[in-house]
C-alpha cells in the first residue's frame, strides 16, 4: 500500500499543481476586482479541503464551539508542518488573515496572492518601526469578526516537537485587546516532515484540529505588570496547546517556554 500510495502521488502531482496555481489566480484576479472578504478566504478554503480529500486523509475537528462567530481572535496553533495550512485554512470554519513572513511574498504566484488578500507579511529584520506597521496594519484586519492566525513558534518545527514561542503574537493580542485562541494540531509533522531536501512524499496519517476555549486578555495597570501578565499568558497558552499534543509531539525540556526568549 505504501508504494500504491507514492505512485497514486506521481500521478495527481500535476492535478495538486494545477489547482495551487488555480487557487493563487483566483484569488489574486477575485481581490482585485471586487469583494475582497469572499475572494481573499474561499478560494484557499476550497483549495486546503480539496488537497486533503485528495490525498485521503482523514481529518478530526474539535471544539468549534468555543468560537464566538462575531468575536476577532488572536488564533495561535502549534506548527508540525506545512499541512498545518490545509488544516487551519479548510477546516478551522472561521475567516481570517495569515500573519507570514515576509520572505515569502517572493514566492511565485502564491506571493502576490497573499498580499492581494491583505495577509500580514512580518518584516522580522525591520525593528521597532516595521513592527508598529504589522501591529497597525493587524489593527485594520481585526475587525467584524476576522481573526487572524499567527503560529506562535514562528517556523515548522524539524522534529514535530513544540518548540519555544515568540512574543510576537502575545504583545499583538494585549495591544488590541482580544482574546487568543490556542489550537493544538496533531500528525501533520507525520503526514509531511519539514526536511531540507527538495522532493518530499506525503505519508498516510491521521490528522486533528482541537480547538481549545479563548484566552480572555488581561489590562495591566502599568508597564510591569503588563510584562508580567504577557509571560503568564503565554505559559498558559503553551501548556494547553502541549496537553493535547501526541505523545510524539510533547516538548522536551529544552522545548519548553523559556520567558526569556
Amino acid at each position: 500500500m505504501k508504494y500504491l500510495y507514492l505512485l497514486y502521488q506521481l500521478l495527481i502531482s500535476p492535478v495538486l499543481l494545477l489547482l495551487t496555481l488555480l487557487t493563487a489566480l483566483m484569488t489574486t484576479i477575485g481581490c482585485s476586482v471586487g469583494n475582497a472578504s469572499f475572494w481573499s478566504y474561499y478560494p484557499g478554503k476550497l483549495w486546503s479541503i480539496v488537497m486533503i480529500r485528495l490525498l485521503f486523509l482523514p481529518v478530526h475537528i474539535e471544539g468549534r464551539e468555543h468560537m464566538d462567530p462575531q468575536q476577532s481572535y488572536v488564533i495561535i496553533p502549534n506548527h508540525q508542518g506545512a499541512f498545518d495550512i490545509f488544516l487551519v485554512y479548510g477546516f478551522l470554519n472561521r475567516h481570517f488573515k495569515w500573519m507570514m513572513k515576509a520572505e515569502l511574498r517572493k514566492m511565485p504566484f502564491i506571493g502576490k496572492a497573499c498580499e492581494s488578500a491583505g495577509f500580514i507579511f512580518v518584516d522580522q529584520k525591520g525593528g521597532p518601526k516595521k513592527m508598529k506597521e504589522t501591529h497597525d496594519r493587524a489593527r485594520q484586519v481585526l475587525q467584524g469578526g476576522v481573526s487572524l492566525v499567527v503560529f506562535p513558534e514562528g517556523a515548522r518545527s524539524w522534529d514535530g516537537r513544540l518548540r519555544k514561542f515568540k512574543r510576537g503574537a502575545f504583545q499583538l493580542a494585549d495591544e488590541l485587546q482580544l482574546p487568543l485562541l490556542p489550537i493544538t494540531i496533531n500528525g501533520s509533522f507525520e503526514v509531511l516532515p519539514r526536511s531540507k531536501g527538495y522532493v518530499n512524499f506525503v505519508k498516510w496519517h491521521p490528522l486533528s484540529l482541537i480547538i481549545h476555549p479563548a484566552i480572555e486578555p488581561h489590562k495591566a495597570e502599568s508597564e510591569e505588570a503588563a510584562g508580567a501578565a504577557e509571560r503568564e499568558v503565554m505559559q498558559q497558552a503553551y501548556d494547553i496547546i502541549a496537553s493535547r499534543l501526541e505523545a510524539v509531539s510533547k516538548p522536551t525540556p529544552e522545548g519548553t517556554y523559556d520567558p526569556n526568549d
